[in-house]
């Protein structure tokens, strides 16, 4: 039986992630996945108020970019979180949302080296080597992470082929972005080949209605043009994107129609969940990691009815 984890976006207050945490905690949720979305809130002192306010779950910091963020710090980030709570920090890197890289007016070429650089540079940093790299993006030259010495899983986000397979190379495991359909994950799995596997699953008890701007905000990008034709669903991207780009509510929840959400997505009656989760667990995934959940009752509740 797959793990399940719980994903954390960045949209709710700070003051509300003790309860949330806590709710996991309780529920049997094993992961926070913590969200680092350009815009929204710091995914590393939401990981450090989840982690004071719980005993055992650990955090993923998903998926730190070496655009936005040099590899250095990053590591940082990670050994900083992990000297205080040993054990229970994983390090997510990513490329990055690119509608979110270009609005703060960054860049991002040759993913596959900045990725791959910046997992060797904070293997290095981890296992408090001295880091002396030259790469072809990233140099780091005669230093070493002043709380090195430290195991701290390295996880890659990844939906597209050559990253699936450089996850499968350098990296402990891979995470598969939310609003995949069963069929891409699938095909995702078998070109990562390896390490340990998730993926994030929008989850909500009852009507879609709450899940089609999260959704929209996921599948508007250009990159999961795959993902919709491997789920079977007709959705214009391109109007999706226009649309969410100009806060036209209206047209996003038209656009992510109820066959979208169906296909992208778990919700509806506790049974419908569960036989969806169910599918995504029988692709082989280690955890699924339940997305869309915003306040602390939703997650105690969905949580209950998973395991009930």
């Amino acid at each position: 039986m797959a793990e399940i984890g719980l994903s954390m976006d960045g949209r709710v207050p700070l003051k509300e992630i003790a309860a949330q945490a806590q709710a996991a905690e309780a529920g049997g949720a094993t992961t926070l996945w913590i969200a680092c979305h350009l815009f929204l809130r710091d995914p590393v002192t939401t990981a450090a108020l989840a982690l004071a306010a719980t005993k055992k779950i650990k955090v993923a910091l998903m998926a730190l970019s070496p655009y936005s963020t040099h590899p250095v710090y990053i590591a940082m980030a990670a050994a900083s979180l992990d000297e205080m709570y040993p054990g229970r920090v994983i390090l997510c890197l990513g490329a990055g949302a690119p509608a979110d890289l270009k609005a703060a007016g960054i860049g991002s070429p040759r993913p596959l080296v900045a990725i791959g650089e910046a997992v060797k540079i904070c293997r290095l940093l981890f296992a408090g080597e001295m880091a002396d790299f030259h790469g072809q993006m990233f140099n780091v030259e005669g230093r070493r992470l002043a709380n090195g010495g430290r195991t701290v899983p390295i996880v890659l986000a990844a939906s597209r082929p050559n990253m699936l397979k450089l996850a499968g190379r350098q990296a402990d495991g891979v995470l598969i972005s939310a609003a995949t359909s069963p069929p891409f994950v699938k095909a995702c799995l078998d070109l990562a080949g390896g390490g340990r596997t998730s993926c994030i699953v929008y989850t909500r008890l009852g009507p879609p209605d709450a899940l089609r701007r999260p959704l929209g905000f996921v599948l508007r990008g250009a990159h999961h043009a795959e993902n919709i034709r491997l789920g079977g669903a007709t959705l214009d991207q391109q109007a999706l994107a226009t649309a969410y780009a100009g806060e036209n509510w209206s047209e996003v929840d038209r656009l992510v129609g109820d066959d979208v959400v169906r296909r992208h997505a778990a919700c509806g009656t506790p049974a419908e969940v569960r036989a969806k989760l169910d599918e995504y667990r029988a692709i082989g995934l280690d955890e699924v990691v339940l997305g869309g959940l915003d306040d602390a009752a939703t997650i105690a509740s969905v949580l209950k009815a998973i395991n009930g």
